[in-house]
This record gives C-alpha cells, sequence and structure tokens, in this order.
C-alpha cells in the first residue's frame, strides 16, 4: 500500500501493537519475525505466510526453505530499505539480537515515529516495550 498517510501508518501500527503489546515474547506465534510480518500485512504488503516456528532452530530451518541466510535479505526482498533516521512510524528495523542461541538474528522492532522502537527486549521479553534513544544500534531499516 503506498501513500499512507502518518495517521494512517499510525492506526496501522497501534492496530498491530494492539495484538501484540501484552503477549510474551514466544517463538511459535508471538516472535519479532511476527510481528514484522502482521505489520507488513497491516500497512498492504503482501508477504509471505511463515512457515511453523518453534525455535530459534527452526527459525533458521524456516528462513532458509524461504531461501535466506539471513534475515536481512529476506527483508530486503520483500522491502525497501530507508536509513533509520528516515524511519516513519510503523517501519520495521533490526537491531543487534541478545538473545538469539548463536544464530545470528537480529531483533526486529517498530518505529514509533518519534526516535524510538517498539519490540521485544531481552531485559523484559513479558510483553512488548518502548526501546528510548537506541537508533544508533539500528542495523538496517525498511520502508513499509
Amino acid at each position: 500500500m503506498t501513500g499512507l498517510s502518518l495517521a494512517e501508518r499510525a492506526a496501522h501500527t497501534e492496530s498491530v501493537l494492539a495484538q501484540y503489546r501484552a503477549r510474551a515474547f514466544a517463538w511459535d506465534g508471538a516472535s519479532c519475525i511476527h510481528l514484522a510480518r502482521a505489520q507488513a500485512v497491516a500497512m498492504g504488503h503482501q508477504v509471505p505466510r511463515l512457515r511453523p516456528i518453534r525455535s530459534a532452530i527452526g527459525a533458521r530451518r524456516a528462513l532458509i526453505a524461504q531461501g535466506f541466510d539471513r534475515v536481512e535479505d529476506l527483508l530486503d526482498s520483500l522491502f525497501v530499505r530507508v536509513a533509520p533516521l528516515a524511519m516513519l512510524i510503523g517501519d520495521i528495523c533490526a537491531v543487534p539480537g541478545e538473545d538469539d542461541d548463536g544464530h545470528g538474528f537480529p531483533a526486529l522492532f517498530l518505529a514509533d515515529g518519534a526516535g524510538n522502537l517498539i519490540g521485544w527486549h531481552a531485559s523484559n521479553p513479558s510483553r512488548l516495550v518502548p526501546v528510548k534513544y537506541a537508533l544508533g544500534q539500528v542495523t538496517a531499516a525498511w520502508r513499509l
């Protein structure tokens, strides 16, 4: 979907956050890739369904089955990269993962449009949290 106003982007983002806000991180339905996919769909993108994922190993297998070695490569195939400072509300970004069991997955977050990120953080995986002042840690960002 192109040409969404900031108000529309905010409304779509809030609807996705409402679905995930109180959910604890879980590979089988409440992970950052699930959040990113739900956001992409809410913003009007047609993206492939996710294969069932139950662990980091399962996520790695699903990624390879799609033909990608890295999450960033998968996202590059679907969306246009933007500079982190150019992110609008509802865009997605990657930061180095803190609890990836050695599988090299970045953590994916949604941009709130005010320079903060929203997602699961290793310090509190029981719910989505805003992470303030984290733009310096963003390694890649995509426009949705």
